[in-house]
């Protein structure tokens, strides 16, 4: 089996990431903060130390700046449906996920007014249109870091650099740059970081994460209340990091091996991942490109993308084509729209979508070989027919 699903969620995971998860059920077990006897301490020790990891990761000083959430969605919506007010302006790009938009066009319907930045053909963003759009009552600029479609990298930096000088805060949806991409939230000016746990970072899903810069937490009203463990006394939430957002019993087993997926990229190193995943992604282009009746979509250059490649087959539906690619060569890839509607009529391909390839770190050569000659026979196939 080939496996090129790796922008939905990563697989195979480090072997570690088994061990630790495996290890906290068999041996720890108990609720993190919820009593004083060993084995809670332990799992709480487990918690911290991923939050420590992570803030390695983002270039963050203080690990407790960081909250667990479910994933990157959850992460998403505690700040849209949080900070945002009715009056409010917000400032999105036409390269985001559902995660993002859905939630944006919920805040629509209660007067938050919403301004999509129209983004070029190939999915990249002119920061000089987001600063356009800059008006009085803009509160918050939200983007993804890359597209989950074609792997685009948006300029990130420079858009922050805007919304610094312009006193706006940027929140960035990093779910496909997280563990593959250089991310620094200070260098970047980035001062909210939603991230998925279960994809670049190689941890189970059910996992992820938001960063808040200091000060801007006074500002958002936590998505649910409840039990943290933390001022029992009080029958109100606690109003401090990361206590305020994370009410209910925490995914400990899954943070357990999320820190061992973060630990096992700064093992790695970022820069040689990327390297590893752009030396695939080259290939997946380069390869495509020399196919008749194939379309590429987004830049051809690796260094200006993600491993994320979408195609399309002329005279095929991207439906048929990754059905074929399944039950007669076992590469597992995703047809279809990926949940961003928005992005597809960017790119022009509403409402078909595109058949999406993406590699991960664990990805062989032989594997991108493989599912070349795949793409050939499917449409050597539908040539005799």
């Amino acid at each position: 089996m080939i496996y090129l699903d790796n922008a939905a969620t990563s697989w195979p995971k480090p072997e570690a990431v088994y061990q630790a998860m495996d290890n906290f059920m068999r041996h720890t077990g108990a609720n993190p903060g919820r009593s004083a006897h060993q084995l809670s301490i332990e799992a709480g020790r487990i918690i911290y130390e991923t939050r420590e990891s992570l803030s390695m990761l983002f270039g963050i000083g203080d690990p407790m700046r960081i909250v667990f959430t479910s994933n990157a969605t959850e992460a998403l919506n505690v700040v849209i449906r949080g900070l945002l007010h009715p009056g409010d302006h917000v400032i999105t790009s036409s390269m985001e996920h559902n995660s993002v938009m859905r939630p944006l066009r919920h805040m629509e319907k209660l007067g938050v007014e919403v301004t999509v930045v129209k983004c070029s053909s190939e999915g990249f963003l002119n920061p000089h249109d987001v600063e356009q759009a800059v008006g009085p009552h803009t509160r918050l600029v939200i983007l993804n870091h890359a597209s989950n479609v074609v792997g685009t990298l948006l300029p990130v930096a420079e858009v922050g650099q805007i919304t610094r000088r312009r006193g706006v805060l940027l929140m960035i949806d990093a779910a496909q740059t997280m563990g593959c991409y250089p991310v620094d939230v200070e260098e970047m000016h980035i001062d909210l970081l939603a991230f998925s746990g279960h994809k670049g970072l190689y941890g189970p899903q059910g996992t992820g994460g938001l960063y808040i810069r200091k000060g801007i937490e006074s500002s958002i009203e936590p998505l649910k209340y409840g039990g943290t463990g933390s001022r029992s006394e009080h029958e109100y939430q606690p109003d401090f990091l990361p206590d305020k957002y994370e009410s209910g019993t925490p995914n400990t087993v899954g943070l357990a091996g999320l820190g061992a997926g973060v630990r096992f990229v700064l093992e790695q190193g970022v820069n040689e991942i990327q390297k590893r995943e752009q030396v695939l992604t080259r290939s997946i282009i380069d390869g495509l490109k020399a196919i008749p009746g194939v379309t590429i979509y987004g830049d051809s250059d690796p260094r200006k993308r993600v491993a994320v490649v979408s195609f399309n087959i002329s005279g095929l539906i991207p439906s048929e084509v990754a059905m074929q690619l399944e039950e007669y060569h076992q590469i597992m890839c995703r047809p279809g729209l990926h949940c961003s509607p928005i992005a597809h009529k960017t790119l022009g391909t509403f409402p078909q979508g595109t058949i999406r390839l993406s590699p991960g770190y664990f990805t062989s050569d032989d594997d991108i070989e493989g599912t070349l000659e795949a793409v050939r026979r499917i449409i050597a196939t539908k040539a005799r027919f």
